[in-house]
C-alpha cells in the first residue's frame, strides 16, 4: 500500500458565473512520500490550476484534496494556512525574491513570517540551506546582484528551509538557460534522495 503524502480525488474546478469554464474535470492523483513526479502538459491544460489547489491556494469546485492524511475540504482558512506552512514548500518560475533583502534574509523569510523576529537558530538553518545549494559565498549578496540560476537556487533553499513534506515546483526552470536548468533539476533530485522530500514538478510539453 502506498504511503501517500497527497491524494487528489475527483477534483473539478469551474470558473465564471452564467458562462462556466471548466479548467479541471475530475482529476485523480496520488503521490507517495519520497517521490519525485512531473506533471507535464501544454499551456492552458490546467496544470497551474491543479497546483494551486494542491497548494491550498485555491479550492476545488468539486472533489477533495487529502494532504498529509488530512482532508482539506473541511478546513477553514486559518487551518489551511497552518497546514500549508507546516507541510508545503513552493518553487515558482519567477523566484519572487525580495530585491532589497540578502540571499540569507530571503531564505529566512518563511520562518521569519511565523515567528515575527529573526532568531539565531533561524539564521543557522538558512545559512545551512544556502551552503547546501552551493551559495555559502553569496549569503550577503542582495537578490538583484545574483544571476538567474543563483536566484533560483536561493528560492529552492527558501522552499526547503522548514523541511516541508512536499515541494510544489511550477515551471521552476522556465526562465533559465540549459546549464542553470540542469543545476536546478539536479538540486531537486539530490534533496529528494538525501532528505526524502517529495517533489511535484509542473512543466510544459517539450
Amino acid at each position: 500500500m502506498v504511503d501517500s503524502i497527497l491524494r487528489v480525488e475527483g477534483v473539478v474546478r469551474d470558473y465564471g458565473g452564467h458562462v462556466r469554464t471548466r479548467a479541471l474535470a475530475g482529476v485523480d492523483l496520488e503521490l507517495g512520500r519520497g517521490e519525485l513526479a512531473a506533471l507535464i502538459g501544454p499551456s492552458g491544460s490546467g496544470k497551474s490550476t491543479l497546483l494551486n489547489i494542491i497548494g491550498l491556494l485555491d479550492r476545488p469546485t468539486q472533489g477533495r484534496v487529502v494532504l498529509d492524511d488530512i482532508d482539506t475540504s473541511s478546513l477553514d482558512e486559518p487551518a489551511l494556512t497552518r497546514l500549508r506552512a507546516r507541510t508545503l514548500g513552493f518553487i515558482f518560475q519567477f523566484h519572487h525574491l525580495l530585491p532589497a533583502f540578502t540571499a540569507l534574509e530571503n531564505v529566512m523569510l518563511p520562518a521569519w513570517g511565523d515567528d515575527g523576529v529573526p532568531s539565531g537558530r533561524m539564521r543557522e538553518r538558512a545559512a545551512a540551506m544556502l551552503d547546501a545549494v552551493g551559495l555559502s559565498d553569496r549569503m550577503s549578496f542582495k537578490a538583484n546582484d545574483l544571476s538567474g540560476g543563483q536566484q533560483q537556487r536561493v528560492a529552492i533553499a527558501r522552499a526547503l528551509v522548514r523541511r516541508p513534506s512536499l515541494v510544489l515546483a511550477d515551471e521552476p526552470t522556465g526562465n533559465l538557460d540549459t546549464a542553470s536548468s540542469d543545476e536546478v533539476f539536479e538540486l531537486m533530485r539530490r534533496f529528494n534522495r538525501e532528505l526524502a522530500t517529495t517533489f511535484l514538478v509542473v512543466t510544459h510539453d517539450t
